[in-house]
C-alpha cells in the first residue's frame, strides 16, 4: 500500500454528474461496466506467433500485454479500470510463474526477484482487481511484474495507482497502459541492469498513460481533444519518491518517441494529435 501524499485534497473530475433537466426527463447515471482491456489499440503490434518471442501478446480476463522473452519482463500491460472490477476479494500474494507462457521458454518464477533489491512490481495493480480471487490472483502472475525500485514501487508509484482509484470513485472509467524502458535501475542493494541467473532486465524508467473518461459505453468514440490524458515517466531508483508522482508528468509523444510503441491507435489520428501533445495539469490528489 503506498503512502499518500501530503498535500490540500483538490476534488477529483467528475464528468458524470446529472443535472436537474436530465434528472426530470428520466436519464439515468450510466452503470459501470468491465470492459475491453486493449480497447485504445495494441502499442506494439505484438501478435501471438512463438517466433515474436520480444512481443508476444498475451491476453487474460484481467489485463492484456505483450511480453519480451529476452527481458523476462512485459513489454506492455494494457488495462481497463472501473467499479465493475472492484469487489472484496483479499490481496492473494501468490506470485508464481506464468504458466500460459510457451513451454520451451524460461519462466521467472515467485522467488527469482529474492534478494535483488528490487520489489516484484505490479503492471496492473492487485488492487485494480479485486472483483474476485481469481481476478486478483491473475495479477500475481510474474509476467506481470517488473523490478521496480521499492521506494518507486511503494510509494511514488503507488500514490498514483491509489489517485486512479479516486477517479473512478467518482464516476469515471480509465483505460491504462504501463511498462518499463531502457535498462539498469538502483534498487536498495545498488545499480543493476539484471537480476537473477534468468538474466530478468531491470529497467531504467517506468511509464503509465491513463485515459480519464466518465463511466459510459461506445468508449473509444467518446475520446475527444479535451479528454483528460495522464502520461507519466518516472525514473527506476529509490530518489525518485524526493517528488510526488505529478511531477513526472510528461506528453504521450514523449514516450512514443522513447519506446517506439504507437498509443491509442484506434482513437482518431486527428484527436490523437491534441492530446497526445498534451502535459496533464490536473489534480494528483
Amino acid at each position: 500500500m503506498g503512502i499518500l501524499v501530503s498535500c490540500e485534497k483538490e476534488e477529483p473530475i467528475v464528468n458524470n454528474d446529472l443535472t436537474n433537466a436530465q434528472v426530470e426527463s428520466g436519464m439515468q447515471k450510466a452503470t459501470a461496466t468491465r470492459d475491453n482491456n486493449m480497447a485504445l489499440g495494441n502499442p506494439s503490434g505484438a501478435t501471438t506467433s512463438t517466433s515474436n518471442a520480444n512481443n508476444y501478446l498475451m491476453t487474460k480476463t484481467q489485463y492484456t500485454m505483450s511480453y519480451n522473452n529476452s527481458k523476462k519482463t512485459c513489454n506492455w500491460v494494457s488495462w481497463h479500470l472501473s467499479t465493475a472490477w472492484i469487489g472484496s476479494a483479499a490481496r492473494q500474494d501468490d506470485f508464481r510463474a506464468d504458466a500460459a507462457l510457451p513451454s520451451s521458454w524460461v519462466k521467472v518464477g515467485g522467488t527469482d526477484y529474492s534478494g535483488s533489491g528490487f520489489d516484484r512490481g505490479h503492471m496492473c495493480p492487485s488492487a485494480d482487481r479485486t472483483g474476485s480471487t481469481t481476478d486478483n490472483s491473475a495479477t500475481f502472475l510474474m509476467t506481470n511484474m517488473i523490478p521496480q525500485a521499492p521506494k518507486n514501487n511503494q510509494i511514488t508509484w503507488a500514490n498514483l495507482e491509489n489517485y486512479c482509484r479516486t477517479l473512478i470513485n467518482a464516476g469515471n472509467e480509465l483505460y491504462i497502459i504501463s511498462g518499463p524502458y531502457g535498462q539498469g535501475g538502483t534498487g536498495s542493494n545498488g545499480t543493476y541492469n539484471t537480476i537473477s541467473s534468468k538474466s530478468i532486465v531491470v529497467p531504467s524508467y517506468v511509464w503509465k498513460i491513463i485515459v480519464v473518461l466518465p463511466v459510459g459505453s461506445s468508449d473509444v468514440t467518446r475520446i475527444t481533444s479535451s479528454t483528460r490524458v495522464i502520461a507519466v515517466w518516472m525514473p527506476n531508483t529509490q530518489t525518485v519518491s524526493n517528488q510526488a508522482w505529478g511531477y513526472y508528468r510528461t506528453t504521450v509523444d514523449f514516450i512514443e518517441s522513447k519506446t517506439g510503441y504507437n498509443f491509442l491507435s484506434n482513437v482518431s489520428s486527428t484527436i490523437q494529435a491534441t492530446i497526445e501533445a498534451k502535459t496533464d495539469t490536473g489534480p494528483t490528489s
